[in-house]
């Protein structure tokens, strides 16, 4: 974790200092870490598993508008309340940090606060890039794209070898998140199937990646 998270930028004595305000909590699936518009107390470092960002719709409906994996950062220094709901995807390991001796220790320690701005501008270049992908891929390409994504963050091999992957959300959560239907999602990931692409396996939330190479095809035919 400390080569992937916020610590990679860190000094021993940084890192020492960081640890004395931080503290590991398991978040068991669907447990909510933070409720939008709630005050804002807490700052997260992923350790393992996964967690979906929500924002509310005006008609009152929750869109996903992020995933998180394994060596992101959950939360919003400096903001007074919440502006996004935090929940855990699966069994989810969070390294916390109190909002406030956070927002000091970021102050000491400058190397820090520039690895979070860092990190901050590549969440954004990644979200600006998933709306790019909704405008101009098709449902297949979607589909493949946010498999590939999952396989990455969560660490399975890169190689062209068979790889397996516990899918962090539901076939629902999944039209949601990537502007389909349940139905579509449905359709291509069968078809996918059918076509020897993945294998789906124990339900919903299983997917082999039988090969990666024609998987990334898919995902970005140009």
């Amino acid at each position: 974790m400390r080569d992937t998270s916020l610590c990679s930028a860190m000094r021993d004595d940084e890192l020492h200092a960081l640890s004395d305000i931080a503290r590991r909590k398991t978040f068991p699936a669907g447990q909510v870490v933070t409720w939008s518009g709630d005050p804002n107390s807490l700052c997260a470092n992923i350790v393992s598993g996964a967690v979906k960002v929500t924002a509310s719709t005006p008609d009152g409906r929750e869109q996903i508008v992020g995933l998180l994996y394994p060596g992101d950062f959950v939360g919003q220094p400096f903001a007074q309340d919440a502006p996004l709901t935090i929940t855990a995807v699966g069994e989810t390991d969070l390294c916390l940090f109190p909002r406030g001796p956070f927002e000091r220790t970021l102050d000491e320690h400058r190397a820090m606060e520039r690895k979070l701005l860092e990190r901050t501008m590549e969440s954004l270049t990644d979200a600006q890039n998933r709306i790019l992908a909704l405008g101009r891929k098709n449902a297949v390409e979607r589909i493949a794209s946010f498999l590939l994504e999952v396989s990455e963050r969560m660490g399975s091999d890169e190689d062209d070898s068979a790889s397996e992957i516990a899918l962090p959300i539901s076939r629902g959560e999944m039209a949601d998140y990537l502007g389909l239907t349940i139905e579509t999602v449905s359709r291509q990931l069968t078809r996918l199937r059918k076509d020897g692409v993945i294998a789906l396996e124990k339900g919903d939330r299983s997917c082999t990646i039988l090969s990666r190479e024609r998987l990334a095809a898919i995902a970005d035919p140009d």
